[in-house]
């Protein structure tokens, strides 16, 4: 019978953070100046826009502890019961696409297009980082995945 060690929880490092902003970011990045990621954020409802949210928030809890067996949520640092790792996950996943969609002044450029109010330019811009965090997720997640495993 071989005994086994225990393992002890791998601590959530700033590190983490930014291999989850790299990942997020380049996912993310072609969909944030895409006219068709825009024009279909202006398309869609605020249920579609919401339903979009839960799915960026499913996809982040599988892939950080469901698709990666090795990490398990009871282990992890949290906050009020949230896992550490996820709520940085989210914050970039929402955060870097709201950013990128900034910086390049896509509002501007394709919210104009498709809307006449302040008001709904900024529903559109809402609609298009929800979009965009669908793919965001993803790469942040993966990244984190894969580089928390190099250097643990």
């Amino acid at each position: 019978m071989k005994l086994r060690r225990p393992r002890r929880p791998q601590q959530f490092r700033l590190a983490d953070s930014a291999q989850q902003i790299v990942g997020g970011i380049l996912l993310a990045g072609p969909f944030v100046v895409t006219a068709e990621v825009w024009e279909l954020a202006a398309s869609m409802n605020v249920w579609q826009a919401l339903g979009t949210v839960i799915v960026v928030f499913g996809i982040g809890y599988g892939a950080l502890y469901t698709a990666d067996t090795t990490r398990d949520v009871e282990d992890e640092q949290d906050v009020a019961g949230v896992p550490l790792r996820f709520i940085s996950l989210m914050i970039v996943s929402f955060g870097s696409v709201a950013l990128l969609a900034l910086l390049l002044d896509a509002p501007d450029v394709f919210a104009g297009q498709f809307t006449e109010s302040p008001r709904d330019a900024l529903e559109t811009t809402f609609k298009a980082v929800s979009v965009g965090s669908v793919f965001s997720v993803v790469g942040a997640a993966t990244a984190d995945s894969i580089f928390s495993k190099q250097n643990g």
